[in-house]
């Protein structure tokens, strides 16, 4: 199964960057915008873990993430990846509050899911909201400024999500497992 976690904002904040997202498609042609019932902030990829493994992983990631508290988030501002919005492939949505806690607790799943033996990328955590993707590098500066207004109210994070992700035309999530944070 194709697994990652994530945390998934309220209907709330969604509805405030669904109307960001909404003055932003108009300045960029060419990307695949990401549907609403997509939106997430992934902690960790974990990629392709066997289905015999799949209960294991889940039973010691719950556990690592009871360990961690909930904690207070909202979104705010935007991005690019690579960071130079001239020459970006991802537009997304930023994440404001608690972020040390929120890398605390990637960092933790990340360290998990290594110690299981499930070979995940060892990068900076950015806390984000992913709501664009171009084939090519594309100059993302107007929707980032469209987007870079963007300010929820926060929110309390008090859950982790294991999602199984499957490829298609339009991927596909599910929950298979809900984690609540202590």
């Amino acid at each position: 199964m194709r697994l990652f976690t994530a945390v998934t904002p309220p209907a709330a904040a969604l509805d405030v960057l669904d109307a960001a997202v909404a003055s932003a498609r108009p300045t960029a042609r060419g990307l695949r915008w990401v549907a609403r019932e997509q939106w997430h902030m992934t902690l960790v990829f974990l990629g392709d873990v066997p289905d015999d493994q799949v209960d294991t992983v889940a039973g010691e990631l719950g556990r690592v993430a009871a360990r961690h508290p909930a904690m207070s988030l909202s979104l705010r501002g935007s991005g690019t990846f690579p960071p130079q919005p001239v020459r970006s492939r991802v537009l997304w949505a930023g994440v404001d509050g608690d972020t040390a806690a929120l890398t605390a607790l990637a960092t933790d799943l990340r360290e998990a899911a290594v110690a299981l033996g499930i070979p995940v990328e060892n990068r900076r955590y950015v806390p984000h909201v992913t709501v664009a993707r171009a084939r090519i590098t594309t100059n993302l500066t107007a929707p980032c400024a469209r987007l870079e207004t963007l300010a929820t109210e926060p929110w309390q994070a008090a859950e982790v999500h294991l999602v199984h992700s499957r490829l298609g035309a339009v991927p596909r999530y599910q929950t298979i497992a809900t984690w609540k944070l202590a």
